[in-house]
């Protein structure tokens, strides 16, 4: 069986060799910094990571203005290869590697999977153009890095489906980033990191094995707190509104209520 040392001793290998041309990407990306690492698995072992995806109705339905998927942090309650996948991209090497790539310092992998784990997008399914909370779930570390691992063979850019970057912000164009069987996205998250998900329109689902990184220092010299935030599209005036509403009240009650009025359920309770 494949466990997560073996799988995370072959992702440090794979990052490992091709440690250049990734600083490379990230150094050229900016504003939103980025790396895109191709083949990352040998492919019976992606596709067996994707086989042992559960059925959506197995999984929480997020289905809001603001997105519609499927979503699972409670890794006990399916295959146990997808808890030994998630948790091979938080082996030390790993860390070790991505930190090295990236410049950012005193970076910790979650191992409560706080807004990580797996997630599934159907027909019809979409992300809009969102930034992520800007701190762990107890206020006291920087959410700096997200970690996309996208396991659905054969996937398309005409799928849909496809992970979308902001430069210009949510009122610009978006850089499109195929969710390709087998790669990896490593993606900065700060106060600028507008990202997305565009609809899957085919009858195939968009399955991805996601990681956060955190720490206790901020992306740039400057500290900043915010809530996830969400826009809409250029095409999408109304919701835009409604959205920019609705991520100012939740900020209103973020500064009145810092500790947040609930604590999110999505993390892993072992």
């Amino acid at each position: 069986m494949l466990t997560r040392q073996s799988l995370g001793m072959e992702i440090a290998a794979r990052i490992g060799a091709a440690r250049e041309e990734l600083s490379a990407q990230w150094a050229s990306s900016a504003p939103i910094n980025h790396f895109i690492l191709d083949d990352v698995l040998p492919p019976d072992w992606t596709r067996q990571i994707r086989q042992a995806f559960p059925p959506g109705t197995a999984m929480t339905l997020r289905s809001t203005l603001r997105e519609v998927k499927y979503v699972s942090a409670q890794m006990d309650r399916y295959d146990p290869l997808l808890e030994e996948a998630i948790y091979a991209f938080q082996l030390p090497e790993v860390v070790a590697l991505i930190g090295d790539i990236t410049g950012l310092k005193a970076l910790e992998p979650d191992g409560r999977l706080y807004a990580g784990g797996i997630s599934m997008m159907g027909r019809g399914h979409f992300l809009n153009p969102h930034i992520d909370n800007s701190h762990d779930q107890s206020r006291r570390r920087y959410r700096v890095l997200n970690l996309l691992f996208y396991v659905s063979p054969g996937w398309e850019e005409a799928n849909g489906g496809n992970l979308e970057l902001w430069p210009e912000g949510p009122a610009g164009r978006p850089l499109t980033i195929v969710s390709s069987f087998n790669r990896l996205v490593v993606m900065v998250t700060d106060k600028g990191s507008w990202h997305s998900v565009s609809m899957n329109r085919s009858e195939d689902e968009r399955c991805c094995v996601s990681n956060y990184y955190f720490s206790k220092y901020p992306v740039g010299a400057s500290e900043y707190s915010h809530v996830t935030t969400f826009r809409g599209r250029p095409e999408q005036p109304l919701r835009n509104v409604l959205l920019r509403l609705d991520g100012g009240a939740r900020q209103l009650l973020r500064k009145v209520f810092p500790g947040g009025i609930r604590k999110s359920g999505h993390y892993y309770q072992k």
